[in-house]
């Protein structure tokens, strides 16, 4: 059996979605990662995922955005589909929202190219947190708990796979060096 990145995986759903995908990564071997895909850089390293969001609104030079974090290794590309429709009918961003306290998936979400100035102006003022662009958007939409299950169990759907630990108990190993 071939192992698979989780990167791997998270592009495979991107493909089902959109016709072009961007890395966007701060490591310096991510070229190496990923040699047929374009990788980008933060604007400003360090400033955590909302940055790396303005990184993708920047590199898609006016068009809009899927954004899907690279440990979301369950994420599926009709979601995905389902997402950017919703956004490009509405115009607005899309995203998932689950469980109670209320959980906002901003790193798996649609954003318009207007998104950008927004996600800027709120870095400026030292925000860091990728649910505060959606937060901050007019209009933007929020894909409830009761239309997500249709897409499999949330819990799997954005499990973010971020710890050794994790992955182990996904079954994933981690490859020697």
């Amino acid at each position: 059996m071939k192992e698979e990145r989780i990167a791997d995986r998270v592009l495979t759903a991107l493909r089902g979605a959109s016709d072009r995908q961007v890395v966007v990564s701060n490591d310096a071997e991510a070229d190496d990662w990923f040699p047929k895909l374009r990788v980008v850089e933060d604007e400003s390293p360090g400033l955590g995922p909302l940055a790396g969001i303005e990184s993708a609104l920047r590199a898609a030079k006016g068009g809009s955005v899927i954004v899907v974090a690279w440990d979301m290794p369950f994420v599926t590309a009709p979601l995905l589909r389902g997402m950017r429709a919703l956004g490009e009918i509405s115009g607005t961003a899309v995203v998932p929202v689950h469980s109670d306290p209320p959980v906002v998936e901003a790193l798996c979400a649609y954003y318009p190219a207007e998104a950008l100035d927004t996600c800027r102006a709120l870095l400026a003022a030292g925000e860091r947190r990728a649910s505060a662009l959606w937060e901050a958007l007019p209009g933007a939409m929020s894909i409830p708990e009761r239309l997500l299950v249709e897409h499999g169990d949330i819990e799997t759907l954005f499990l973010s796979v971020d710890t050794p630990e994790k992955l182990e108990a996904i079954g994933g190993t981690m490859p020697r060096r």
